[in-house]
């Protein structure tokens, strides 16, 4: 058998990251798939290791801007495929209006389907852009053959929404990378940290509307002013009005960045360091499909201050303390509850590292070519 893969929308993000691993840890012929095409831009295709099972096909159209890859999909796709004999196209990217069966499609981002975290964003473009999205990926959901969710959670917000999802779908999470993973250190009492040597707390993601930043800071600074010798890393891109929220708050409890630093975008290599570095990990964010980011957490050993929010739970389990990301007081009574109890740290460090082990991405491209296979057999 052959599959198709569509990668005109895989460009960057979590996207790019989950074929890129999901391609290096498959073993298609294991599922009776012979060959792999993959149709992408160049700097799609040039991240992608060699296969000998693989073959990668550049289509100049997807170097360009979003009309000209929606073009080429609705247009150019579905000839493509059928002129390459593929049994079954998958269009991870979760949107698709080709006439090319079976295919199956993949649902990432759960934000279009949470109506109380997209109107957060008001009358804007982001919001006209999550409802459009809605309303594609709907369609792609209910035209599909198979449709892959990264957790249950996402799976019943989604088809609540979508309501007639009739086709074959499953639960695949998505793995770690090996370089995240890290052993949980040795917990120390707050008392052997200094303003000097202060304890180190990261989150890492997105500044968004839906994460919450400012309110980790003031959770932060009331601890400061409690006297606990803490410091705080931001770091990842920015969303314009939500950075501007973040830039107030901080501008009013840390304006010389003492104790608060937002470090904007680093590259992905030297994210993992930062995992590493860390004592304690926050991640306040209420709109998750999956929780990428916290699973790399997990795999770094580090104890973790969680969002009890959206699917949060599904992927950390018991081995989390949670807080609600929208009231600064229940952040700080998390953060404190593990700062004070070196041997709590320890145990939730072990129990989240323990857990992450569940994530592999040898797992999760097993898991997606049976998936595939079954598809194509039905």
């Amino acid at each position: 058998m052959q599959l198709g893969i569509d990668a005109s929308n895989l460009h960057a993000g979590g996207g790019i990251t989950h074929l890129i691993e999901l391609l290096r840890a498959a073993q298609p012929q294991d599922h009776g798939f012979d060959r792999v095409i993959i149709w992408g831009a160049s700097s799609t295709l040039s991240r992608l290791a060699d296969r000998p099972w693989l073959h990668r096909v550049h289509e100049p159209l997807l170097d360009k801007a979003l009309p000209m890859r929606l073009y080429w999909q609705r247009c150019r796709l579905d000839r493509l495929a059928k002129q390459a004999r593929c049994d079954l196209l998958f269009v991870p990217g979760g949107t698709y209006k080709g006439g090319f069966r079976p295919f199956v499609t993949m649902s990432r981002t759960l934000l279009p389907f949470d109506w109380t975290e997209a109107r957060q964003y008001g009358f804007s473009w982001t919001f006209l852009r999550l409802m459009l999205l809605r309303w594609a990926q709907s369609r792609t959901f209910r035209a599909a053959n198979g449709v892959i969710f990264l957790t249950n959670y996402a799976r019943d917000a989604v088809i609540q929404i979508v309501k007639q999802l009739s086709c074959k779908n499953t639960v695949i999470p998505h793995g770690v990378n090996a370089q995240f993973r890290l052993p949980p250190r040795a917990q120390e009492d707050i008392s052997t940290y200094s303003l000097q040597k202060p304890l180190r707390l990261l989150y890492v993601s997105i500044i968004d509307v839906y994460k919450h930043q400012w309110y980790v800071a003031e959770a932060v600074a009331q601890l400061r002013k409690e006297g606990m010798p803490i410091q705080l890393d931001l770091i990842g891109p920015a969303y314009s009005p939500a950075l501007k929220r973040l830039s107030q708050v901080l501008r009013r409890f840390d304006p010389a960045e003492a104790f608060i630093r937002y470090r904007g975008p680093i590259p992905h290599s030297e994210v993992v360091g930062e995992y590493h570095k860390a004592d304690i990990f926050i991640f306040a964010s209420t709109c998750e499909t999956f929780g990428q980011i916290l699973t790399e957490a997990m795999a770094a050993g580090l104890p973790i201050a969680c969002s009890n929010r959206s699917s949060m739970y599904e992927t950390l389990g018991d081995a989390g303390v949670y807080f609600d990301s929208k009231q600064s007081s229940t952040i700080t009574k998390a953060l404190k509850t593990l700062i004070d109890a070196p041997v709590l740290r320890t145990q939730k460090a072990e129990a989240a590292h323990a857990r992450a082990q569940n994530y592999t991405w040898k797992r999760c491209a097993h898991d997606t070519f049976v998936f595939l296979q079954q598809v194509v057999s039905e």
